[in-house]
């Protein structure tokens, strides 16, 4: 069983993310890529302290890279929306921007 460290990697703190978590109640994160989104939920719940109401996820494809005449690409990962029940307070984990 994955904990809750392994299963969110990182809060996406980007404009569209921060607009998400004011206007519809919704934090995205980066996620594992073999995370469920019942493993979502139960890791914000437990991290944050609120009820979760839903969770989407999306799968994003690494796109390629170049470096002169080599390339490579980048590695493919995982994002979650996670919308809050009505109520529930918004975590601060975005504090100085």
């Amino acid at each position: 069983m994955a904990t809750t460290y392994t299963v969110i990697r990182r809060a996406m703190i980007t404009e569209k993310a921060l607009a998400a978590k004011e206007t519809e109640g919704t934090l995205v994160f980066e996620v594992d890529v073999k995370a469920s989104k019942t493993q979502v939920k139960q890791a914000v719940e437990a991290l944050f302290k609120v009820k979760v109401r839903a969770v989407r996820t999306a799968n994003m494809v690494g796109k390629e890279r170049r470096r002169g005449k080599f390339a490579g690409y980048r590695a493919d990962w995982k994002k979650a929306y996670v919308r809050l029940k009505a109520g529930e307070k918004m975590p601060d984990y975005v504090n100085n921007l």
